[in-house]
């Protein structure tokens, strides 16, 4: 209970769904936004009604007329030769490929995505998108358009969820989190041409047609080491508004704005060495 008590010595007043409401619209989060949320409920200060409050608030500002999506990541469900924090013996990869239980966007849980992210996915009427490793969550009526066909190939290019929410003009809200969080940066990747490029082969465990598959395909060599610089830069340049959020920090900005800029930023930037 320390790292609670911590929270409410931190603060004069609890932060709630009202509170909320208003540092969000006051942010300019407005009603008929897309919005894509990334969050951490502990950088918020101590909420009344913690994780759900936190949805209730985000759900206010953006009213019916208005979608959100957050991102329902699985990164466990991966193939274990890859895995090395912390990684598993090489006679376990065999059993761990033919039995681990396969994806389904009701049942497997998320990975590393936070409180507010596991409580949004329940309510009702969320859709979660099909894939193994990198399902997006979505509620309101661009629900569809952005969860439908997410691509197995290139989970986060131009067949995935960010493509969507690009295309519908959607933006970003990074709740108590920095551009290290910022999974939007991702489709920058995709879309940018630097050197050093590299694409890896992933794989993980899918029903089709009934039946176990343990299932590869393509994906982009990600790196989100300069997404921190990157996003610096967008702010330095005027692209983000940021406020307060309960005792934390919020940052919102347009989704095409921080991709277009991300994407020139990493051709200009990147020079193909690791960091």
């Amino acid at each position: 209970m320390s790292g609670e008590k911590t929270a409410i010595d931190a603060v004069d007043r609890p932060a709630t769904f009202r509170s909320l409401a208003q540092d969000l619209r006051t942010l300019g989060v407005t009603h008929g936004m897309t919005l894509i949320v990334h969050s951490s409920l502990s950088r918020l200060g101590w909420v009344a009604g913690g994780a759900r409050a936190v949805v209730d608030a985000l759900l206010d500002a953006i009213g019916e007329e208005g979608t959100l999506v957050m991102p329902t990541h699985s990164g466990d469900l991966s193939d274990p030769a890859l895995w090395s924090n912390p990684p598993v013996p090489e006679s376990w990869w065999p059993i761990i490929r033919a039995e681990m239980p396969p994806f389904e966007a009701r049942l497997t849980p998320t990975r590393l995505m936070g409180a507010i992210v596991d409580c949004f996915r329940h309510y009702p009427g969320v859709r979660r998108s099909d894939h193994p490793q990198v399902s997006f969550a979505a509620l309101g009526p661009d629900t569809e358009a952005i969860t439908a066909e997410h691509s197995l190939e290139h989970p986060l290019g131009e067949g995935s969820p960010l493509a969507r929410l690009y295309e519908v003009d959607a933006w970003i809200l990074l709740l108590g989190v920095g551009h290290v969080n910022n999974t939007a940066l991702h489709l920058a990747e995709y879309r940018a041409d630097y050197p050093g490029k590299e694409w890896t082969v992933q794989g993980a465990p899918v029903t089709i047609d009934g039946e176990y598959r343990w299932v590869n395909f393509e994906d982009l060599e990600g790196d989100d080491s300069d997404f921190a610089e990157i996003g610096a830069a967008f702010a330095a340049a005027g692209g983000e508004r940021v406020g307060q959020a309960g005792s934390g920090q919020a940052r919102l900005m347009g989704m095409r704005d921080l991709i277009d800029f991300g994407s020139a930023w990493m051709a200009a930037n990147r020079s193909g060495e690791k960091r």
